[in-house]
């Protein structure tokens, strides 16, 4: 797989028959592009025993997560995983050793992001930051509803039809304003 269109295979192609690879499937696709027929196809063909080998690691994976969780996919099935340029054998035990060094920084990195967005969030939330998708209701219409629903003479759902909005968008933002006001 390559990244871009006027780079071609024939230097990788070259090496991997050179090397005796016969069934050779080749992928050129942008980088924003996930959909991956190639991959896909060659995935199913593999049996256990049989070896996987790529010219570069990049060419497998389109991030870090991406290519750990396809070379995991590999391992339970048994089937092998070499990268002819970066020097990775699953069938050796340093290459064993590298897939998994590699999996560990992964995973590591995958909880440093989560606990980093999680600090972030509550940070957010104490210096009263509104989080997630706009409302589909505005302040004065919220207001406009709570007078309507202090008089009692209309129901949610002709208020919610009075201002345009969904009944359960109106329910909710008059409960998150008495949240607020309680708080």
């Amino acid at each position: 797989m390559l990244s871009t269109e006027d780079q071609n295979l024939d230097l990788q192609i070259d090496h991997l028959t050179k090397d005796g690879y016969s069934k050779i499937l080749t992928e050129k696709l942008t980088g924003r592009n996930n959909a991956r027929p190639a991959l896909d196809k060659v995935l199913k063909l593999l049996r256990p025993g049989d070896m996987l080998v790529v010219w570069k690691l990049d060419c497998l994976g389109r991030s870090l997560k991406d290519l750990i969780n396809i070379l995991q996919v590999l391992e339970t099935r048994k089937i092998g995983f070499r990268s002819i340029t970066d020097s990775i054998d699953t069938e050796t035990a340093t290459g064993r050793l590298l897939f998994h060094v590699i999996g560990a920084i992964a995973e590591y990195e995958c909880v440093q992001i989560s606990e980093r967005t999680k600090a972030g969030l509550q940070a957010a939330r104490r210096r009263g930051k509104r989080l997630g998708r706009p409302l589909a209701i505005k302040e004065a219409q919220i207001r406009l509803a709570q007078q309507l629903s202090a008089t009692g003479t209309l129901s949610t759902a002709e208020i919610a039809a009075r201002l345009n909005v969904g009944r359960a968008t109106l329910w909710r933002a008059m409960k998150r304003e008495r949240e607020y006001r309680d708080f």
